[in-house]
């Protein structure tokens, strides 16, 4: 698959490649950039090309397409249909869970995994929707469309050149699209993002470069133990945190318990640090905050299902101590009042 041309969206260059019979053209990252605009979405990424983020200077970490993160704490509308990227994508989930799809098998990542998408390999985010939590990624441009081509690494890539050839064979190879990585593997996506945020016009070069290094040194070292990181149940999992937050999704009545922190944690049988810990990981969000968040997602419900109740009715059984409270809440999370929804709700009605 090679080269052809390139297109003209959004006023950047989108390439458009052509394998066999068919076209193809590379991700137009529409659906992040509509959810940037409309702060359904937050993010911090640098970029060449057409991706969105803060630029990089020409000729900066070239090949670099984006790097950075995204984060939201609470699902979207939105996903990104089936695409290729011009260059090899690698995304690690940090919290929260989301649907992932590649060639057709369907996989949903959990904290810790790493997914190694290849250009020629077609592949969606989010089935059908992106959910709450925080995805790093990095593409980078290695100038192959298909499996057969010559990898060109960029040269501050600067990996000897046994282990590049090593890395580099290994990847071609690779079947697996999912990992599970490991805790220095976090680390360094974690320093990789705070060296995207601190960035200005090309600050944080050196020490990107440096963490993007240790990626590809840790990458190396994963896939020359294939049969030590297959994809499996997180070994840091904890079950009493998931059954809690399950049924605090499931079951209504959970929602209206006077819970604390101290409380919730008490429940699953660990202190307070461990809760919140577990929490975020899966959630991406303190335990408080999401509590909130499914008392605020019942209470829409609630509003449209129970017409002839009252919003103060609806606030304390979903566990808020004033109407006036849930209604601050439900204007933040929803952009309207309760008594708005009512009305569009009736006015829809009638």
């Amino acid at each position: 698959m090679s080269v052809v041309e390139r297109g003209l969206t959004m006023s950047n260059a989108i390439p458009i490649y052509r394998d066999h019979s068919r076209r193809y053209q590379a991700d137009t990252c529409a659906p992040v950039r509509r959810a940037l605009a409309s702060g359904e979405l937050r993010s911090q990424a640098l970029a060449h090309g057409h991706y969105p983020g803060k630029r990089l200077p020409q000729g900066v970490l070239a090949a670099v397409k984006s790097v950075g993160y995204w984060d939201t704490d609470h699902d979207q509308d939105w996903g990104l249909a089936t695409h290729r990227n011009e260059g090899v994508e690698f995304t690690f989930l940090a919290s929260g869970s989301l649907g992932y799809a590649v060639e057709g098998c369907e996989y949903t990542l959990e904290p810790d995994d790493l997914t190694i998408c290849q250009p020629w390999q077609e592949h969606r985010v989010g089935l059908p929707h992106v959910t709450r939590g925080r995805l790093y990624f990095l593409i980078v441009d290695v100038g192959v469309r298909g499996p057969r081509q010559n990898w060109k690494w960029p040269p501050w890539v600067v990996l000897s050149q046994p282990d590049l050839a090593e890395v580099t064979g290994l990847m071609r190879r690779n079947k697996q699209p999912v990992w599970k990585a490991t805790m220095a593997m976090r680390r360094c996506f974690q320093a990789i993002g705070h060296a995207v945020e601190s960035d200005q016009n090309g600050s944080a070069v050196s020490h990107l470069t440096v963490r993007l290094n240790e990626f590809f040194l840790l990458l190396l070292e994963m896939l020359r133990r294939p049969n030590a990181r297959l994809v499996q149940p997180h070994s840091g999992s904890c079950p009493t945190v998931e059954r809690l937050l399950e049924d605090l999704r499931a079951c209504p009545e959970k929602l209206g318990s006077d819970w604390t922190v101290d409380g919730m944690a008490a429940a699953c049988g660990l202190g307070a640090t461990q809760f919140i810990y577990h929490v975020k990981r899966l959630t991406n969000m303190p335990p408080a905050q999401y509590l909130n968040h499914c008392r605020l997602e019942r209470a829409g419900k609630l509003l449209l299902e129970r017409p002839e109740e009252s919003i103060t009715s609806i606030a304390l059984a979903c566990g808020f101590y004033s109407s006036q409270y849930f209604a601050t809440l439900f204007r933040r999370r929803f952009g309207r009042s309760p008594h708005e929804v009512r009305a569009c709700a009736a006015q829809a009605v009638a």
